[in-house]
């Protein structure tokens, strides 16, 4: 499948798109706290979606049971929001959402602290989170995929950290995956995927505390009908994502979803 370059109306289209699945985890974050459960999260996200008449990408997707995906701790990803499944101070909890809008689809994810955090989780997230802008910074046109995941292997790695490779960003529009996939860990054939302007894809790094090594949880007898099951790391260590939608532009990079007064998180 080829990469589908945007038009000036597609990226009017994946603006609001973007801006509108940003708000969700701006709103929500002051709801992230210890004693709520994740479903109760993801009612009020639901809500939110209804509200400005957005719907969710994720809800049915492969059978996925919920509006988004909440994954706590050692969860790397797809966790599934449950009413019984209660946060607890200490607890670092990624929420990715994606909606549609009049067709277009906007994706992103941050990381939440639920009280007060330990210094190991508090600068595992912060290095995620510098590794998801080193990606962005690395955007701009003729560059490659390689030197995006160039830039985020190479910090995680500077601190001791792995990144997850058996799961990626992707090209995003009218669909929820497109083509490039936007692998975050090095390999030659990503020199080949030359960035020009028009393309939108989503850089969603997994940083793993330890192994990058994960395992899938499998069925679920509450959620027969989903193929899209959680994903834990293999030695039960933490892990942080950060995830935006990024457009390339004739000078640099546009964030589809930045949040309001966000800026770039680097290295000091």
């Amino acid at each position: 499948m080829a990469i589908i370059i945007k038009t000036e109306k597609d990226l009017e289209k994946l603006r609001e798109a973007g801006k509108l699945a940003s708000e969700i985890l701006v709103d929500i974050a002051p709801h992230v706290k210890p004693g709520v459960t994740t479903g109760e999260l993801n009612a009020k996200m639901s809500a939110h979606m209804k509200a400005q008449g957005t719907a969710s990408a994720t809800l049915g997707y492969h059978g996925f049971p919920s509006e988004s995906c909440i994954s706590v701790n050692d969860v790397v990803c797809h966790g599934i929001p449950d009413d019984q499944k209660k946060l607890k101070k200490g607890d670092i909890v990624n929420i990715d959402v994606t909606v549609i809008k009049d067709g277009y689809y906007g994706d992103n994810s941050m990381m939440f602290s639920v009280g007060a955090i330990k210094p190991f989780a508090q600068k595992l997230c912060r290095v995620a989170h510098e590794c998801l802008w080193l990606g962005i910074e690395a955007v701009k046109p003729d560059a490659t995929l390689y030197d995006i995941a160039q830039a985020i292997e190479t910090h995680a790695h500077q601190n001791h950290y792995s990144v997850v490779e058996e799961y990626c960003g992707h090209g995003i529009g009218q669909a929820f995956h497109e083509e490039p996939q936007v692998v975050h860990y090095t390999q030659p054939e990503l020199k080949e995927t030359v960035l020009k302007p028009g393309m939108v894809f989503t850089i969603e790094p997994m940083i793993n505390q330890g192994s990058k090594a994960v395992k899938t949880l499998g069925p679920n007898k509450k959620h027969p009908n989903n193929t899209i099951f959680p994903v834990k790391t293999q030695d039960r260590k933490l892990s942080a994502q950060w995830e935006h939608t990024i457009a390339v532009t004739p000078t640099g990079y546009e964030v589809l979803t930045l949040r309001p007064g966000e800026t770039p998180v680097l290295p000091e």
